[in-house]
């Protein structure tokens, strides 16, 4: 009767070292997906949409009139455009990764700016607080801009060139250091 549940125990032992080696030497996920968007090469679709109110000081301020093209009045910068929620899982992990790198360009021609997907306005406050947000971000109201830009779901993040194209698209979490690869590409 003991030497069936030795062997039972003994190969429960075997099996759960197995599945921790392997997750103990599986590769972490690197980071978001470029993708080949169809926006590539062509003008970014206007963002239009309210101020986010954050209590934070942005790393660079960005200028919001009402009913008026944000991107406008960022031409000649590289604009990184991340669409995220307080809600979405990813956008955590991501969040303070954002913060750095729109801390590391404030002196550059860089922007960061979020848009908030689905999401209500005391949740993404919240959330910005948290995460000490230090860009700025806009309240997409119904969803227009994130369906300009095509995006299915957070966190969605595209990178915008002095020119105003579309120069890539990113899905997923972004790290400081993809952004800063894709920023100096789009910026030469």
């Amino acid at each position: 009767m003991k030497r069936p549940v030795l062997v039972a125990a003994l190969v429960a032992l075997v099996v759960l070292s197995a599945f921790s080696v392997l997750l103990a030497t599986r590769h972490p996920v690197q980071g978001a997906s470029a993708v080949p968007s169809p926006l590539l090469g062509h003008e970014a679709p206007a963002i239009n949409g309210t101020l986010l109110a954050q209590s934070t000081t942005p790393a660079t301020s960005v200028a919001v009139t009402p009913g008026a093209n944000v991107l406008t009045g960022l031409r000649g910068k590289t604009v990184v455009v991340n669409f995220w929620s307080s809600w979405c899982g990813p956008c955590k992990a991501e969040a303070p990764e954002l913060s750095t790198f729109a801390w590391d360009e404030r002196q550059q021609p860089v922007v960061v700016l979020g848009v908030l997907f689905n999401d209500n306005v005391s949740a993404a406050t919240s959330f910005a607080n948290h995460y000490g947000s230090l860009y700025n971000s806009i309240v997409d109201a119904g969803g227009v801009d994130a369906n300009r830009y095509g995006v299915t779901s957070p966190p969605t993040t595209y990178v915008i060139s002095p020119r105003g194209q579309v120069a890539a698209e990113l899905v997923g979490p972004t790290s400081v250091a993809q952004l800063r690869a894709v920023v100096q590409r789009v910026s030469q």
